[in-house]
């Protein structure tokens, strides 16, 4: 794989509880809905589940995602092809918590930044509704 070795740790705030946000991870209708740009497989399951594999990309560059753990608190995804890593998420009341390692020519820590602020409005705007 061409690229850099690059990770990243980030942890935010955000104004809801631990079973929104699990939602919001592991279920792809509401993944899709946060995600953007980022694009997913069609045809995934209603929630993601350990041994899945699916693809997203990021304009012509695709993503392979293997789900190695799918728990209440915890999701945890290897990724091959255009990054070659792992990608970890915690989450509990108020607070998510993203880690993402590997070697991929996409800036990992930019992309990570925007989608926890896109996670997070994503959050705010489900509370007022």
């Amino acid at each position: 794989m061409l690229g850099n070795f690059q990770q990243s740790h980030l942890r935010i705030e955000v104004n809801s509880p631990a079973a929104v946000i699990g939602d919001s991870l592991l279920r792809p209708s509401q993944l899709s809905q946060w995600l953007w740009p980022q694009r997913l497989s069609a045809g995934l399951p209603e929630q993601l589940s350990e041994g899945l594999t699916y693809t997203s990309w990021v304009g012509p560059v695709a993503i392979q995602h293997q789900v190695e753990v799918a728990q209440p608190h915890c999701l945890r995804l290897l990724l091959s092809q255009g990054i070659d890593g792992y990608h970890e998420w915690y989450w509990g009341e108020h607070w998510v918590q993203s880690r993402l390692e590997g070697v991929s020519l996409l800036s990992l820590s930019l992309g990570q930044t925007l989608s926890l602020l896109r996670l997070r409005e994503f959050l705010a705007s489900r509370s007022k509704g």
